[in-house]
């Protein structure tokens, strides 16, 4: 597939914004932590990717209710959404120069009876975008930083019109953000995400 950057301008997938706030101190603080072991930029965006999938836990997951979408407060409280989790891995990423991108999927759920928009980031190596998934793995998913070929949580069944969106965003989709803003807890959440996206 094709990566389409929505913003042609690079330096924008290095921006910090209310969002992927890396300009935070505990955003710069970890980067900091986990930049002091990487012996280069490809390291450590493995390292800060494995750190945001397996140390923040997916609040579906583990159960917890809070919603978070700032990257700060993903680092903080420990818990998101995909799109949460995509949004702490951006900050991190970006706040050692390394340009970022949010990107989505479309994808079905409850055995096909519903819609959901999935979170992903794309990282830029080596002049080509790869995308990472960092939702957090469990049984039946195995997603890995990889810059040779895509391990994802899932791949889109194109025939029952799930699918992979080619755009790279290089802020949050307002679809998915504005909802993330205005929702008491993520039982409510889950209810009111968009199940598709106007690109």
């Amino acid at each position: 597939m094709q990566l389409i950057q929505q913003n042609p301008d690079l330096s924008a997938y290095l921006a910090a914004d209310d969002v992927i706030d890396h300009h935070h101190p505990l955003v710069r603080e970890t980067a900091a932590r986990l930049a002091k072991d990487a012996v280069d930029s490809y390291a450590y965006a493995r390292a800060a990717y494995e750190f945001v999938r397996d140390t923040v836990p997916h609040s579906a997951d583990s159960g917890d209710l809070r919603v978070t979408w700032r990257a700060s407060d993903v680092l903080e409280k420990r818990t998101g959404i995909c799109h949460a989790k995509a949004h702490a891995l951006t900050a991190l990423l970006r706040a050692e120069d390394i340009p970022t991108a949010l990107c989505y999927q479309r994808l079905a759920y409850d055995a096909g009876t519903g819609w959901c928009v999935h979170g992903l980031v794309a990282v830029r190596f080596h002049g080509s975008w790869h995308r990472q998934d960092v939702r957090g793995n469990k049984p039946g998913v195995d997603a890995q930083f990889s810059l040779d070929g895509e391990r994802l949580a899932w791949i889109p069944d194109v025939e029952s019109s799930e699918m992979d969106y080619p755009v790279l965003f290089d802020v949050p989709h307002p679809a998915v953000l504005d909802v993330m803003r205005s929702v008491p807890d993520r039982p409510y959440l889950w209810e009111n995400l968009p199940d598709s996206l106007d690109l």
